[in-house]
């Protein structure tokens, strides 16, 4: 099974050798028995793209790991995106990223391996203000155009202060959340 097109992989095989600068990783979380309907495609979808950079690492964890249980992971598949001194608990999708938050997760692990927030600094300096545990959670389809800005700047705000999680929800694959 091939999720992403020889073409576009080629496109972000050049994108990622001019962008990416450290390494970023990616955790994928999945239940240990199989009974998960996008699980697999979520493991093919992050192998294709560590395929195309040497700076992409991931690991797949399962559901009895004691990782799920430091992250607190509650729905799979699960995403952890960590690198370069972003926290590893963070920056989370549940649900494969298809349609257009594939695009979020390109932007992510871009920003990620450049330390790369893209953000006002008096946006910023609001963010900043959080000082208590903070979860932003996205409720995204495939489809829906505008969700994939939502989750960037869920993300965006994660990776600038430590007491906010950002989370991408796939509506569809966990409809009793929404």
């Amino acid at each position: 099974m091939t999720l992403i097109s020889e073409e576009y992989r080629k496109l972000l095989n050049e994108e990622f050798s001019k962008i990416l600068v450290n390494d970023v990783k990616l955790t994928v979380f999945v239940k240990a028995d199989g009974d998960c309907k996008y699980c697999n495609e979520t493991v093919v979808l992050i192998q294709e793209l560590a395929e195309l950079s040497s700076k992409i690492k991931y690991e797949i964890v399962k559901e009895k790991d004691p990782m799920v249980a430091k992250y607190g992971i509650e729905k799979y598949p699960a995403i952890i995106i960590t690198g370069n001194g972003i926290d590893d608990s963070r920056v989370r999708y549940y649900g494969i990223p298809s349609g257009y938050e594939f695009s979020s997760l390109i932007e992510d692990i871009e920003s990620v391996s450049k330390v790369d927030k893209e953000i006002d600094q008096k946006v910023a300096d609001k963010i900043f203000t959080v000082n208590k545990p903070m979860k932003i959670q996205v409720f995204v389809t495939p489809t829906c155009p505008y969700c994939a800005k939502a989750v960037k700047t869920a993300h965006k705000f994660a990776m600038i202060n430590p007491n906010i999680i950002g989370e991408m929800i796939e509506a569809q694959e966990f409809p009793d959340d929404a």
